[in-house]
């Protein structure tokens, strides 16, 4: 199988330069790269040349789209039999298209989506966050786990579509807001098969801060109302769990300012909830320091994606505003 890895990028040179570093040391070679610049002011021209030696690299630039229609931009010039899609602040195992391409080869997907995880190299702010994103206690594991619940939706930041699946459902048809969750739906409502790899795991990134986390977080809050508009069954009781989580610790302070006698109450889901996410994350990473921040990041997460998701549910489902 030929693979075509697209990468769409929007002023951030060194990512795809580290992201580029690991596609060279892929044990499958049988792939091409495809680097969409989308309308960058800092463009990575320069560091892309150097790896042209190296790669089956092609390089383009464009004007500033958002992702998904860069997306686009790529599969219309892609060569390969099934279209793979990376973030830019990914790191990808040398072992990833290997496999992908056996398990594509036992058990056929005409889309599929792989788990992330936090890479060695990464900060311990990092690896909280990357742990609060994957976490039972957050997620519920949804982003990665072959046992979650409902259909599994791939995530473009590791995310695979054949050629067939493409030609039948075209590309993004909304570019931000959700745009991965929209397209893996439509895929499988034309009958496709879609699923997780889950040995097809990638590091990413994410965000280096809590505010650039919370912003992320607050805009896929907002994103999940933008698929409802789509789909407006795939509005799940699941989803409002964030927004419910949020609105929980508000009135708890709210509580412990105005009545003592129900804050206790609050207090103490808080304090379970905390305690769960700490010894889970000290588990999983063996780090005091990294299971402190994991209280800071599943906190931000929840609360970000609960203020975006109930800011946009208020404006288009309640005042029915676009």
């Amino acid at each position: 199988m030929f693979f075509s890895i697209i990468i769409p990028l929007y002023n951030r040179p060194q990512e795809i330069k580290e992201l580029l570093e690991t596609l060279t040391l892929q044990t499958y070679s049988n792939f091409e790269v495809l680097v969409i610049e989308d309308g960058s002011v800092n463009d990575a021209e320069a560091i892309v040349n150097t790896f042209t030696d190296k790669l089956n690299l092609r390089y383009f630039k464009k004007q500033n789209e958002g992702q998904g229609f860069t997306r686009n931009f790529g599969f219309e010039r892609a060569k390969g039999d099934y279209f793979v899609i990376f973030d830019s602040d990914c790191l990808i195992p040398p072992a990833y298209l290997q496999i992908v391409n056996e398990s594509l080869t036992a058990n056929y997907l005409d889309a599929y989506g792989g788990p992330d995880g936090a890479h060695d190299s990464f900060t311990p702010t990092q690896k909280a966050i990357s742990y609060s994103m994957t976490s039972p206690f957050t997620t519920g594991g949804i982003r990665g786990n072959k046992k979650g619940i409902g259909q599994f939706h791939p995530r473009s930041f590791n995310m695979g579509v054949s050629r067939q699946a493409w030609e039948k459902a075209g590309g993004f048809i909304i570019t931000r807001l959700g745009e991965d969750i929209e397209y893996s739906i439509r895929i499988h409502s034309l009958g496709f098969k879609i699923g997780l790899i889950p040995d097809a795991i990638v590091y990413h990134k994410r965000r280096t801060n809590f505010y650039q986390f919370y912003k992320q977080l607050h805009f896929f809050g907002r994103a999940r109302i933008n698929i409802s508009t789509f789909f407006p069954q795939e509005l799940k009781l699941v989803h409002f769990f964030p927004a419910a989580f949020t609105l929980g610790v508000m009135l708890t302070i709210i509580l412990n300012i105005f009545s003592s006698v129900l804050a206790p109450i609050g207090n103490f889901i808080l304090l379970i909830f905390t305690l769960l996410i700490f010894f889970h994350a000290w588990w999983k990473n063996k780090s005091l320091k990294i299971a402190f921040l994991s209280i800071v990041a599943a906190f931000t997460q929840l609360i970000a994606y609960g203020l975006g998701f109930i800011q946009d549910f208020w404006k288009r489902k309640v005042l029915s505003r676009s």
